[in-house]
């Protein structure tokens, strides 16, 4: 950096910096001025945000620069009007001291993350997004880049509300050498693709899920997957059922189509296209029930270019800032709003071949990789926030999917059992009531047989279950009880090796309210605004436990383990 006799800050003799925009994991985004061109430009200054996390990883300085060239050589590659593209990059000389500066256009219309501040956005006008950053995407995929980290704040918003995908600076080339250390999860943990948490990587898939997942917190106003901490988050990535969008309209449908953990479940990048210009064209003829007034039709997504496209640089911008908003994870009417509230609504069904009841060995083998490479300083989550309202105004509730509509057994669909209606039937509470639960149990056992399930997880207002096909079956359903029936949801994978069941008969229901109050005092949160309990074996030892959720609306709190007994066994405080 040159000083001039101004005291005018100067990159590359030319980049005068003007005030920080915003920072993040890769560096600082400085609005700058071009003195050669008299134009405003952005300049990404890239290096570790502090000393310390810089002392804590060695070689990351390096290792920084490395995907600042990466990430120019990428954008240089693509040449698409919804995919930034870089004017300049100034290097350090050879051996020279000193970080990388990525010259950039300005973009002027903030960020999707700075936009849903003010609350989610209007379906149609997500579909349009979505067929912005798809086709960004496409034009990338084609060209053998992922881009691995797509969120909010990384879709900036020209005036005229187009958007541009920009940060492919943890962007994956196919002919590249990987840059990341064994151990370094990166990406935001909420918008992650839950087989990149597994470890495969190299699936365009992977970022089409991270799409859906921008796509839904856009147009829901929720995040569905965060949680009080990043650890939480990527559990929650890996296992937890996503609530089905009530506020989209057409675009619904969509959303759960995409948002399945398998992988080769997905609809790809051309068949994506399709269902989104199809929900458009429902949202711009007014059609989507519940979606508020009609749209203009979405208009037609840029082309993608093929691999020898080129043609002129495009726009690239600044960095939203990188620190979020407070995170309150919870239901409605918690004080003030929980813009990351989750409804409750009808979880959406994980593909057939996701094998979710790997659960407890695999979380136990993360929790063990996290703590161990924290340790070393070698993971690095990078946050991101979002935002929206927390009531859930408008939309209906998806019923289950056809697929999901085949009873334990095969053939035809079992209806669902009502059962006998407790007192406060018509509080979202009363499935967190010893009442309650012994009504869903009742409801359950009439469809099943049983009340000997692998686990159950109790939110207010309705009760998931995971239950073995038949007495000694490996083969597991997902059942959920809401509104008083019990109905399947579809297939849960299988028991794993060793794993007890749990007869929920047995589990002291009569200590749940105690066990709710006493938590709030054990982790300091007087007003939650989310809960949720789990009944299932602890991972650590497989011995059957209930764990009780809160955090209150700052994002604080954890959870308390305790036995089936009502016994306290841990306080795990986040």
């Amino acid at each position: 950096m040159d000083t001039s006799e101004a005291g005018r800050q100067l990159i590359d003799g030319r980049f005068e910096l003007v005030a920080p925009l915003g920072s993040g994991g890769m560096g600082t985004v400085w609005r700058a001025r071009d003195i050669a061109l008299h134009r405003e430009v952005a300049l990404k200054e890239v290096r570790p945000p502090d000393p310390a996390t810089a002392a804590a990883q060695p070689g990351l300085a390096d290792q920084m620069r490395e995907r600042a060239v990466r990430e120019a050589r990428a954008l240089a590659r693509l040449a698409h009007p919804h995919v930034v593209t870089i004017h300049h990059i100034v290097e350090p000389a050879e051996g020279a001291d000193g970080h990388p500066w990525i010259v950039m256009e300005m973009v002027k219309g903030g960020s999707l993350h700075d936009k849903l501040e003010s609350g989610p956005l209007p379906p149609a006008e997500v579909v349009r997004l979505g067929l912005d950053v798809l086709s960004a995407l496409r034009a990338a995929h084609a060209e053998g880049v992922l881009h691995r980290d797509v969120k909010p704040a990384n879709v900036l918003l020209r005036p005229d509300g187009s958007a541009v995908l920009t940060d492919f600076g943890i962007a994956a080339l196919h002919d590249s050498t990987g840059l990341t250390a064994t151990g370094v999860l990166i990406g935001s943990p909420e918008y992650i693709a839950p087989e990149r948490v597994r470890g495969e990587e190299g699936l365009a898939a992977s970022d089409l899920w991270s799409l859906g997942m921008l796509l839904y917190v856009a147009a829901e106003g929720v995040s569905p997957l965060r949680r009080a901490t990043s650890l939480a988050t990527v559990v929650a990535v890996l296992d937890e059922p996503i609530p089905a969008p009530v506020r989209s309209g057409a675009l619904g449908p969509v959303l759960e189509r995409l948002l399945v953990r398998d992988p080769a479940v997905r609809p790809d990048g051309a068949q994506l296209e399709q269902l989104l210009r199809e929900a458009g064209t429902a949202l711009g003829s007014g059609s989507a029930s519940g979606a508020g007034p009609a749209h203009a039709p979405v208009p037609p997504a840029a082309p993608v270019p093929s691999p020898s496209a080129a043609g002129p640089y495009g726009q690239f911008g600044p960095y939203a800032p990188a620190t979020p908003p407070p995170y309150a994870p919870g239901g409605p009417g918690g004080p003030g709003g929980s813009p990351y509230a989750v409804p409750a609504t009808t979880p959406v069904d994980v593909a057939p071949g996701a094998a979710r009841r790997k659960r407890p060995v695999l979380l136990g083998a993360l929790l063990a990789a996290v703590l161990v490479a924290s340790a070393v300083g070698v993971v690095r989550l990078l946050p991101d926030g979002g935002s929206g309202d927390d009531e859930a105004k408008g939309g209906t509730i998806r019923p289950t999917t056809a697929a999901s509509a085949t009873p334990a057994g095969g053939g035809a669909s079992a209806p669902a059992v009502k059962a006998s209606t407790p007192k406060d039937e018509g509080s979202r509470a009363a499935t967190m009531t010893p009442e309650g639960v012994r009504t869903a149990l009742e409801a359950f056992k009439k469809q099943t047989g049983t009340t000997t399930f692998v686990d159950m997880t109790l939110y207010d207002g309705y009760i998931l279950a995971s239950i073995p096909t038949a007495a000694g079956a490996e083969t597991v359903d997902s059942w959920q009880y809401r509104d008083g029936a019990a109905s399947r949801t579809g297939p849960d994978g299988t028991v794993d090796e060793g794993e007890p069941l749990i007869d929920m008969s047995t589990v002291n229901w009569d200590a749940l309210p105690g066990l709710l109050e006493q938590s709030k005092k054990d982790l300091k949160v007087e007003k939650p605004t989310s809960r949720h309990v789990i009944i299932d074996p602890w991972m650590m030892d497989q011995v059957p436990s209930i764990r009780t959720y809160l955090s209150d609306e700052y994002g604080r709190g954890g959870y308390v383990l305790w036995g089936i007994d009502g016994k306290l066994r841990k306080v795990v405080a986040t």
